[in-house]
Parts: structure tokens; C-alpha cells; sequence
């Protein structure tokens, strides 16, 4: 039987054999399997699905977004699913910050924000003043915390690294290493 396979916030990055969902509300998605305004739930029957992905999604929800959007991960997730989140890191925004090697970042050369002008700058951009429409960034920390209010087992919470995944399925599937 094959799995059940979940891309949430796919934006414009169609991932072949996985249900790419998003809320086309810019119309920018050429491709794109279910148009879904994410903010009212997952449209997905209980336990029904394998794997869920999303990359650089939930730092777009509000804290409170993404209680409940991990709690709706958690409910379709079948008995054994496996939920896989790449998204910033607010200790390593924070650590380059700190360190004074926030151009070093891969999504500053990547994307070219040189034009950022101080640490200050970069760390506004990434929180409350992000162009990009961040509300809450996550550290590892709050985003385990989270996992468990809304269901998920401790024993099964896994931080992996860019691209690397015990499952298959879930290997070299990240695009953006920060």
C-alpha cells in the first residue's frame, strides 16, 4: 500500500508523489494539489495520512496558529506517521546575532540580503518586522514543548539535521538549510 504523503505550505516548491497544499492566496503557485486556507484545519479524515512536510511554514502562524495547526498534524497523522518540520531556528538567529556572523547565514547569501546594513536589522527582519510574514520563531526547545502539549510523544521527538531523516521517504527533501 503505498503512504500517504503530506507537503503543507508547498509554495511554489511542488514535491512529485506528496500532496502539495497550500493557500494559493497570492496566486503564485503554478502547481499545486489542494488549495486550502491552512488557518481552518487540515482536510484530512482522522489518522489518515503517513507523512506530513513542511519547510519555512509555521514561523508564518502566530503562536496560538501553531498550537493548533500541530494539533491537526497530530490528528491525521496515522498511529505511527511521521511529521517532519524545517524551519528557522530562533537560538541560531539569535547565536549569529550574538556572535556578529549573521552574514554568514546561508538565506542571507542565498537570497541576497546583503543589503542588510546590522545584526540589529537581521534579527528584526527575522521576527516582528520579517518581510516575509514570520509571527513566531521557534527554538527547538518551544517547538518540543509544543509537539507535547498537543499530543505528540517525547520519546519520539527527533531533531535531525538538513536533509537527513531515518525514513526514506524524508531523506534529502529540505531545500533551505537555515
Amino acid at each position: 500500500m503505498e503512504k500517504i504523503k503530506l507537503h503543507i505550505g508547498c509554495g511554489t516548491l511542488y514535491k512529485e508523489k506528496w500532496i502539495n497544499i497550500d493557500n494559493n492566496s497570492d496566486n503564485n503557485i503554478e502547481k499545486l494539489d489542494i488549495n486550502h486556507d491552512l488557518s481552518k484545519g487540515l482536510p484530512f479524515d482522522d489518522e489518515s495520512i503517513d507523512f506530513i512536510y513542511n519547510e519555512h511554514f509555521i514561523e508564518h502562524l502566530s503562536k496560538e496558529e501553531g498550537l493548533q495547526f500541530l494539533y491537526e498534524c497530530h490528528r491525521v497523522l496515522k498511529i505511527g506517521g511521521v511529521l517532519r518540520i524545517s524551519c528557522p531556528d530562533l537560538d541560531s538567529i539569535i547565536e549569529s546575532y550574538v556572535n556578529n556572523n549573521w552574514r554568514e547565514q546561508d538565506w542571507v547569501k542565498r537570497y541576497n540580503y546583503e543589503w542588510i546594513e546590522s545584526e540589529c536589522e537581521m534579527l528584526n527582519l527575522n521576527l516582528n518586522q520579517s518581510p516575509w510574514g514570520h509571527k513566531y520563531v521557534f527554538n527547538s526547545k518551544e517547538l518540543i514543548s509544543s509537539l507535547e502539549k498537543v499530543g505528540f510523544n517525547t520519546n519520539d521527538i527527533k531533531k535531525e539535521f538538513f536533509s537527513h531523516s531515518q525514513y526514506l521517504e524524508l531523506q534529502n527533501i529540505d531545500s533551505r538549510i537555515d
